[in-house]
């Protein structure tokens, strides 16, 4: 199956359903699932800024299965539209306009009792 390495907090932000776009300067063609991989770096400003949540954010494993239904780049107008949609989850990924890249669109996202494993960059292939 495919996965996907995210620092913490935005792993757990995607397993609590918070947030529906990851961001990535490289586009992606695939459409379908995927495992959320919370791996074992920490953004420690975001950390701060989501600490009000009381979330548990594990590291080193999967977090969540997902489905990748579309990939859009990121532009002024996305940008905006995801700050009207949810300005605390949002500000801080999409407050650099010159910031270029690319939203894969996540849905049908499920939360999974964390499976220890090592991540890797890009998409990878984990075995089930």
């Amino acid at each position: 199956m495919k996965a996907i390495t995210i620092k913490q907090p935005f792993a757990t932000l995607i397993a609590e359903g918070l947030k529906e776009y990851e961001f990535r300067t490289w586009k992606t063609k695939y459409r379908g699932d995927i495992l959320i991989h919370a791996g074992k770096g920490v953004d420690k400003a975001a950390m701060e800024r989501f600490a009000y949540l009381n979330l548990n954010y594990p590291l080193g494993c999967f977090v969540a299965k997902a489905a990748i239904t579309d990939c859009v780049e990121v532009d002024d107008e996305m940008r905006e539209a995801l700050r009207r949609k949810n300005f605390a989850i949002y500000e801080g990924t999409t407050e650099d306009n010159s910031w270029h890249g690319y939203g894969f669109k996540l849905e049908n996202v499920e939360k999974i009792d964390p499976v220890l494993a090592n991540g890797k960059l890009g998409l990878w292939e984990y075995e089930v």
